[in-house]
């Protein structure tokens, strides 16, 4: 006890905290594991304090018992107190979205960073991740999450409930708007370029050999030159009438 008071001392008058500022990121590395947090050495000569409310593993809120003497993790400074030289981190990025701001019918690109039996856990640039339930990953029935999502993946989800007593955002990824599934099945079914030539190509042989039939001349079946030179024609008619 002594020791340790006496390097606080030592440390005290350079004040290692007014080289830091709140809201920094840092890397670090895990020095000391106990059961209220863990201490990371962050360069500065005296180790930050991460509380285990502010411990994060890949979306959700764990407890020190993920995190391992020798690990290296990205924090970010959450406190400075100056008098005593003190530092508090936090594993937790500063939110992009405020929770007061949500309302259900939201729609958000989230990325998937946690997987449970019962759902999986999105980032929405909350403070904390928002929950989709295994009964609102697909229409039909899914039984294991593992089945539909993968961690790390991007995807689209849907705000269905907020308790903002709790701070907790219920999301749902199979009730989305289907506005943008009816226009990509509609692009999907209109023809291209060469399929809009090659179909007038075909009509205008059938044309010119009807008449040919009708003026009573013996008419050779068209050369593949001469539907190449119809193509060909056919392409710069669209493009000049596209332009």
């Amino acid at each position: 006890m002594a020791s340790q008071q006496q390097g606080e001392n030592a440390l005290s008058p350079k004040k290692i905290v007014k080289t830091l500022s709140k809201g920094m990121k840092l890397t670090g590395t895990v020095t000391n594991v106990t059961e209220f947090g863990a201490f990371v050495d962050i360069g500065v000569g005296r180790d930050g304090l991460v509380h285990i409310s502010e411990l994060k593993r890949q979306g959700g809120d764990q407890g020190s018992g993920t995190i391992s003497i020798g690990d290296e993790l990205t924090v970010w400074i959450k406190d400075l107190d100056r008098k005593r030289n003190r530092i508090s981190l936090t594993m937790r990025e500063a939110a992009q979205r405020k929770l007061k701001d949500l309302e259900p019918g939201m729609v958000f690109e989230g990325k998937v960073t946690r997987l449970v039996p019962y759902g999986a856990f999105v980032d929405i640039g909350l403070q904390r991740d928002g929950m989709v339930h295994i009964t609102e990953m697909a229409q039909g029935y899914v039984r294991d999450p593992s089945d539909v999502l993968t961690v790390g993946d991007v995807v689209q989800v849907k705000v269905l409930e907020i308790d903002r007593k709790k701070r907790r955002v219920a999301l749902s990824i199979k009730d989305l708007p289907v506005e943008s599934e009816a226009e990509a099945e509609e692009e999907a079914a209109l023809p291209t370029t060469m399929e809009l030539a090659f179909r007038q190509a075909m009509a205008q042989q059938e044309s010119e050999k009807q008449l040919a039939e009708k003026g009573k001349e013996a008419r050779r079946p068209t050369s593949e030159n001469e539907q190449d030179d119809i193509i060909a024609r056919t392409l710069r008619m669209h493009r000049e009438q596209t332009q």
